[in-house]
């Protein structure tokens, strides 16, 4: 595996230290007035969540680990675990329904995700960027009401609110950006 310096760690990257894996959440660069510049990285264990502030000075080295992703279509869940099918291979995975966290809702059935593996080991899953929901309750459309940036609340078929715009009415299909859970614009 690629030995980075400590300057060279960028949010994103997957690290091994300490024995765990743990990805870079935030890293700032910070160059005191006396002593040497160093990186202070904020990471978050693939494993269990913990989260660790670290500071590696620009001649540490730290070992990057790159993970494999693979497309997995979602089947059911069970107990608390998502059942995943390999679209390649036809393996079947199951993982925890928390690794998604709160954008759960937006995991549909038969939706291709793509799944992080270490060595066979599964740790990450991300959705789609933008999801297609149906609106099942929201405020009637109001003529005229075009004020700039005005946004109403409204209530999505798989239980979660978004805010959206004036003039999107009950019953119809808009896309929403899964990493921001905002409104995106009408399906």
């Amino acid at each position: 595996m690629p030995k980075i310096n400590g300057n060279e760690i960028r949010p994103g990257n997957v690290l091994e230290h300490n024995g765990g894996l743990w990805a870079a959440v935030k890293v700032d660069h910070v160059k005191p007035g006396k002593g040497g510049a160093f990186a202070q990285v904020e990471m978050r264990n693939l494993r269990n969540g913990s989260k660790l502030n670290e500071r590696f000075r620009s001649a540490d080295k730290v070992e990057r680990v790159r993970l494999e992703q693979k497309d997995q279509q979602f089947l059911y869940e069970s107990d608390g675990m998502l059942v995943f099918m390999d679209t390649e291979t036809y393996e079947q995975i199951e993982l925890p329904a928390d690794l998604l966290g709160d954008r759960r809702p937006f995991l549909q059935d038969g939706m291709t995700i793509v799944v992080e593996f270490h060595e066979s080991e599964a740790l990450n899953a991300s959705l789609p960027q933008k999801v297609t929901c149906k609106i099942v309750e929201t405020e009637p459309v109001v003529k005229g009401q075009t004020a700039a940036n005005s946004f109403k609340p409204a209530i999505l078929d798989n239980g979660v609110k978004v805010m959206v715009p004036p003039f999107v009415g009950q019953d119809e299909d808009i896309v929403v950006n899964t990493e921001t859970m905002e409104y995106a614009e009408r399906a």
